[in-house]
């Protein structure tokens, strides 16, 4: 189970509801306790809504550099934006954090640095919201690797649960994503690494068996739903 014992290249992707971006930002938080130096690179291109780049000030407060997408600042321009994603890849003081669209097109980011991605350590992360009707099933789930490994060139190393329904998440939730990454893991030899719950569900988990990542909800307003 992950324990920050991961490579130090680490991208995140999933489906639009898995809760990627706020896991990308609780990873990003958490990784201030092992590391000096974080960079959080916004790659993603398809969510229009709850990307990371939006809690920039209050990351950049904390010590995490967060690069943005070329939609974050018209002035910038794209070489500018690559160099900066260039270096985030290729910087090994640092801890990297990619936050990736979480479909082939968005994934298709990532080809384009896929040489470069490929000679470091590297790991990327797949997140699984079990209540989505794109990652519901092992075949939903294995289909959606085939086609983000297929689009980023890349490989996945590892599945993130994260299933939840907002502030309606139950225990029954979480149980139901631990389910199916085991079955995931089973069928693919590729390993849950995380096991994400907001606070509230954490406290209610006691299964030794389970190592529980508990986050805290950066991304929605109070007044979300």
């Amino acid at each position: 189970m992950g324990d920050l014992m991961d490579n130090r290249l680490t991208i995140i992707t999933g489906h639009y509801g898995s809760g990627k971006t706020e896991f990308s930002v609780n990873y990003s938080i958490k990784c201030l306790e092992y590391y000096s130096k974080i960079i959080l690179a916004d790659l993603d291109i398809v969510n229009p809504y709850f990307r990371s780049r939006e809690k920039a000030d209050f990351l950049n407060k904390l010590g995490i550099r967060v690069i943005g997408s070329s939609m974050m600042n018209s002035s910038m321009e794209i070489p500018a934006l690559t160099a900066d994603i260039n270096g985030a890849i290729d910087d090994i003081s640092s801890k990297t954090i990619m936050d990736i669209g979480g479909d082939p097109v968005g994934a298709r980011v990532l080809a384009r640095y896929s040489n470069q991605i490929s000679v470091q350590g590297y790991d990327m992360f797949i997140v699984v919201n079990a209540n989505r009707p794109e990652t519901q099933t092992l075949e939903a789930v294995k289909k959606y690797i085939n086609n983000i490994e297929i689009s980023s060139k890349l490989k996945v190393s590892g599945l993130i649960n994260n299933t939840h329904l907002l502030k309606s998440t139950s225990i029954d939730d979480f149980y139901k994503g631990h389910t199916l990454c085991q079955e995931v893991t089973k069928d693919t030899g590729i390993p849950t690494v995380y096991e994400v719950a907001v606070r509230s569900i954490a406290e209610q988990i006691n299964d030794s068996d389970i190592k529980i990542f508990p986050i805290d909800l950066y991304m929605r307003e109070d007044w979300m739903s």
